[in-house]
């Protein structure tokens, strides 16, 4: 896009990677008013976003200006005027290259959480049993949850207030986009990870939701 800071490419390029599931590169000018563009690539796992543009830098040199990077995200620059044909060439060599299957996306979940188990004390144990990232990935957990009240913030997120059996007080959880339009029913099938509510304080915790389906 022509208006976005070249800083803030990589954030567009991950949040699209994570909603569509889909390798990613988003553009922006290096400089505001110049013809070269910067990009920033990510990828889901599985497909190598680095040796993707190197087979296209192969197939068509000097396409690509510089690129460099790994398995899951990469930077690149090239002029304005060969977006369209690299956007081609690097379509071409996705469709060769991904296995369709990779497209369907998997979340393996560490089990469900027992009404006891959803306290501060499991929440700040998993947090000091960080950090975590790439190939280590915080724990994510599934439930049965019902729906005691629902709102939208900021027309995109989607706040929870929930009910579990064997628990007095009830669960606040939060799926940043996780706004559909759609009421999301009196009962849901969560995949969440568990962390200290530090807003509320008091030893609260709050679900972080990852994917939200009726139940």
């Amino acid at each position: 896009d022509a208006q976005w800071h070249p800083g803030v490419v990589g954030l567009v390029a991950s949040k699209m990677k994570d909603r569509l599931h889909r390798p990613v590169i988003a553009f922006a000018p290096a400089e505001p008013g110049a013809q070269a563009l910067r990009g920033s690539a990510r990828s889901i796992p599985g497909f190598h976003i680095r040796d993707a543009l190197a087979a296209v830098d192969a197939r068509h040199p000097g396409l690509i200006e510089r690129f460099g990077g790994h398995a899951m995200a990469a930077g690149l620059s090239l002029p304005q005027e060969r977006l369209d044909a690299f956007r081609d060439a690097f379509e071409r060599q996705v469709l060769a290259a991904l296995d369709p299957a990779l497209l369907q996306q998997h979340l393996l979940s560490d089990g469900e959480l027992s009404a006891a188990e959803l306290d501060f004390r499991h929440a700040e144990a998993l947090r000091l049993a960080g950090p975590w990232g790439q190939g280590f990935p915080e724990p994510l957990f599934d439930g049965h949850f019902e729906v005691v009240k629902w709102r939208v913030l900021k027309e995109r997120h989607l706040k929870l207030e929930l009910r579990l059996p064997g628990r007095d007080a009830p669960l606040n959880a939060i799926h940043f986009g996780g706004w559909t339009g759609n009421d999301p029913g009196r009962h849901v099938h969560l995949a969440y990870r568990l962390v200290g509510d530090g807003y509320r304080g008091g030893g609260a915790v709050q679900l972080i939701v990852e994917h939200c389906v009726s139940a």
